[in-house]
């Protein structure tokens, strides 16, 4: 086991998940909800980082047919698992998979990918190394949507930034379509978000 793992692992046997908002993300929701049907069956999904994973919820209620959850933390996995036994539809397992891997390690081709509480959990050394993964695993015109803190946090995780920042890291391999103070945070996190919706060049 890495040490990352390690790490994460611990914290969710620990029960130290001070990150989770025991619901979906609003702005995520309210992103998936404008996604017309056709786009809710054909599309591949993946969350990075899916701890409880209340978005695979929310995707397979929704009518999504390909999604992909992935954490390092096998305690994060297996809760999300029992989760969806008792509360997801019959068939979720047909449509939504569990993967248990390190986001660096993992292959795969998907068109859209969620970001919730991901980026800000990865040391600021790992920033570019992100993008340059998140680049690899998108299909071509593929998106990165999601939220991003636009704050600072004394030490981390979660680590913050700021939009200027991520327009210098992002902007040379992604189409930067959306940029800008998220509207639907949660309110202990009103004003200090920022919703993004990037394109892969």
């Amino acid at each position: 086991m890495s040490e990352h793992e390690t790490y994460w692992e611990e914290r969710w046997q620990q029960e130290q998940t001070g990150w989770d908002l025991g619901a979906v993300s609003p702005p995520i929701a309210a992103y998936v909800d404008q996604l017309p049907d056709e786009k809710r069956r054909s599309l591949r999904v993946m969350i990075p980082g899916c701890g409880n994973g209340y978005e695979a919820l929310y995707l397979l209620n929704t009518g999504f047919q390909q999604i992909y959850m992935l954490d390092i933390a096998p305690t994060a996995i297996e809760q999300l698992k029992n989760r969806l036994d008792v509360e997801g539809p019959a068939d979720w397992s047909e449509r939504l998979h569990l993967i248990c891997e390190d986001f660096f390690q993992h292959q795969g081709a998907y068109d859209l990918i969620l970001e919730q509480t991901f980026f800000c959990a990865l040391s600021p050394s790992l920033r570019r190394d992100y993008v340059l993964k998140m680049k690899d695993l998108l299909a071509p015109g593929g998106h990165l949507a999601g939220v991003l803190f636009d704050r600072d946090f004394p030490g981390g995780p979660p680590f913050g930034g700021s939009k200027a920042e991520y327009e210098t890291l992002f902007s040379p391999h992604f189409s930067v379509k959306t940029m800008d103070a998220c509207h639907n945070s949660i309110s202990p996190r009103s004003g200090s978000e920022l919703w993004i919706n990037l394109q892969r060049l």
